[in-house]
């Protein structure tokens, strides 16, 4: 029976061909470079919306497909692709978000005279995105894995000409690089266990107890360090607020809906390893809940618009972590539900956000303000986004953040749920505070702010709607999502782990969280909307908490002095040593060698004079030794 996840590998195929296109005659096509991006892209989405649509309705048959690529002995590595159920939603979510940042981007990046070049850049992420969703096994995964990380480089560091862009750049790279170790050494280590790359053997050995229960929780906590520096976890956090030095379509599409997802995507897809270890499922549960509450309250304080943002990501990423850390059925549809309403109600904030600096050219919200009436379409979205994350009924975010909860209550981690209720508190607070003081209020700068072109407010729109309506197709009344997820009718391994059912929030909890959400916007609008309560009154009362705060807990700084200088050290040393040691011998060996040459080429001059001289002088020494040889009766031995 043909079908279309047959042509699954067309997805990737578009913005690849889209890449070397513009690679290719960017400079003849100037700012047509962004028609070849999205024209191409949109058949990617095409095709995935229609393999997602016939994979929904098909019941939970898997596709797979491969080809040898390498065989050593009786060892085959394959590539090729697959589609499952998670695979299949996060295609569309890719496609979709890298769709709607390109159109977005034709307005934002007008003007810049690199223009093709972003969207060579913008074409290859996707490509590398899309191919690492659809990987059948983890070395395909891992190929795909460092190449997104490639493209976060490029794009973060655009602005190269920038101090701050530049050193950004390499901290994402580098930092992204201590968790891709990790990943490296659990995919060998996995590999060398059960012989194989592929997904489904790896969770079959998992399932029949091949291996050790050590074995098991070392693998999955490596894999989990990979998506910690991806995902921005705590402690590997630090690169992502400073990746908002890219432009903002950037910070929306890599840093907010899909490349951070990608850790979360990861542990999603690797499950049934995880759920095979307890203790790993511990650690992700508790560095994911540590992580929302830590990164929520450095957004307490920020004053750079996307920074905010940036730490809500990082929290939110958390939040996911968090569930998928509890295990079961309810955390691991609970983790990928809220993967999918924060890839678009993410990217929407940060779109909006690039609205806002795209009119008043700056990113202090202090310098803000007043701009409700001057950009109505940004300041409504933005307000969408900031209710969704906040988890507002009837918004996407109330209904993915009332599953996890559900899903932490469930697993009587109440500790965890403790955590997860803070956090909302604070994000609610932190949004509407980065609300009131744009959006709200008199003008603080001087500026002339006005509403963005069409081609920018259209995918603020789109983004907007998703942000309302995403929520309703996993709801306690309607679970579709959490039915599809589980449906398995061929008996697949992930599901088998599962078992049935997924829970949701009980009532209580629901309105629990709700009035902390509400109080959180009920601070933030009499601090910073009314101004009832005094802004500064916390950091004249606390300063040094307010400092704290601002400062991240000086996480960086705490990283400067304790990895940072030492290495700097032991970089000056080391070159030191390679300076005036090795290369001092080598230098040494060259000059020796170079004093023999020129002795040797002093005696071999090629002068016949000289070569003259040399027997003449040869010939009175043989003369003088004969003589003195007569006189001396022996001196070289001889007797009369």
């Amino acid at each position: 029976m043909d079908t279309l996840l047959h042509y699954a590998w067309l997805i990737p195929l578009f913005p690849l061909l889209a890449f070397i296109v513009i690679v290719s005659f960017g400079r003849q096509l100037k700012e047509g470079a962004s028609l070849v991006g999205i024209v191409l892209t949109a058949v990617s989405f095409g095709i995935a919306a229609l393999i997602f649509w016939e994979r929904f309705q098909g019941g939970a048959a898997d596709y797979k497909f491969v080809v040898e690529w390498l065989q050593v002995g009786d060892i085959v590595i394959n590539m090729g692709y697959e589609v499952n159920q998670l695979n299949a939603m996060m295609l569309v979510i890719v496609t979709l978000v890298s769709l709607l940042v390109q159109i977005y981007s034709r307005g934002y990046m007008h003007g810049d005279d690199r223009f093709p070049v972003f969207y060579q850049y913008l074409a290859l992420f996707t490509f590398s995105m899309l191919g690492l969703v659809i990987s059948p096994n983890l070395l395909q995964v891992y190929i795909f894995w460092e190449l997104v990380g490639v493209c976060s480089f490029l794009l973060v560091g655009y602005y190269f000409f920038k101090p701050e862009a530049k050193a950004a750049a390499k901290k994402a790279f580098i930092v992204t690089r201590v968790g891709d170790l990790g990943l490296f050494i659990g995919i060998c280590l996995l590999f060398w266990w059960t012989g194989s790359f592929e997904y489904d053997q790896i969770f079959e050995s998992v399932a029949l107890g091949r291996l050790e229960p050590w074995m098991v929780t070392l693998a999955a906590i490596l894999i989990f360090v990979g998506a910690v520096g991806k995902s921005g976890q705590f402690p590997l956090h630090t690169w992502l607020p400073d990746a908002m030095e890219g432009p903002t379509p950037v910070s929306a599409l890599i840093h907010a809906a899909t490349m951070v997802a990608a850790g979360v995507y990861l542990v999603a897809a690797t499950y049934p390893v995880f759920i095979a270890s307890e203790t790993a499922l511990t650690v992700v549960a508790y560095v994911g809940g540590f992580t929302a509450i830590f990164a929520a309250s450095i957004g307490l304080t920020q004053r750079d618009i996307k920074r905010v943002l940036a730490y809500s990501t990082v929290s939110q990423l958390g939040y996911m972590m968090m569930a998928l850390g509890v295990a079961g059925a309810a955390g691991y549809v609970a983790g990928s539900f809220h993967l999918m309403t924060h890839a678009f109600f993410k990217a929407l904030l940060f779109l909006g956000a690039g609205s806002v600096i795209h009119a008043v050219h700056t990113q202090d919200v202090f310098e803000m303000g007043g701009l409700w009436k001057k950009m109505p379409i940004t300041a409504l979205t933005f307000l969408i986004g900031c209710l969704a994350i906040a988890g507002i009924f009837p918004f996407a975010g109330f209904w993915s953040k009332e599953a996890i909860l559900g899903a932490v209550y469930g697993a009587h981690r109440y500790d965890l749920l403790v955590l997860a209720l803070v956090a909302a508190f604070f994000t609610a607070f932190y949004m509407f505070r980065l609300y009131f003081l744009t959006f709200t209020g008199e003008a603080r700068g001087k500026h002339e702010a006005h509403e963005s072109p069409s081609v920018m407010t259209g995918p603020l729109l789109v983004l907007a709607f998703l942000a309302i309506v995403a929520g309703f197709v996993n709801t306690p009344y309607a679970p579709l999502l959490t039915d599809w997820l589980l449906a398995s009718p061929t008996g697949d391994t992930i599901a088998s782990v599962f078992g049935e059912g997924s829970e949701h929030a009980a009532a209580w909890l629901q309105v629990l969280a709700l009035a902390i959400s509400f109080l959180g916007i009920l601070l933030a609008y009499l601090m910073y909307g009314r101004k009832s309560i005094p802004a500064d009154s916390i950091p004249e009362t606390l300063p040094w908490l307010y400092r704290l705060s601002y400062r991240k807990y000086y996480v960086d700084e705490l990283y400067h002095y304790v990895f940072v200088r030492p290495l700097g050290w032991l970089g000056v040393f080391l070159n030191a040593f390679d300076k005036y040691i090795i290369d001092g011998l080598v230098g040494l060996t060259a000059k020796i060698t170079q004093g023999i040459g020129a002795l040797h080429a002093r005696v071999q001059s090629g002068q016949m004079q000289s070569y003259g001289a040399m027997v003449l002088f040869g010939l009175l020494l043989l003369i003088v030794a004969i003589s003195l040889t007569a006189q001396g009766g022996g001196l070289f031995g001889f007797g009369h």
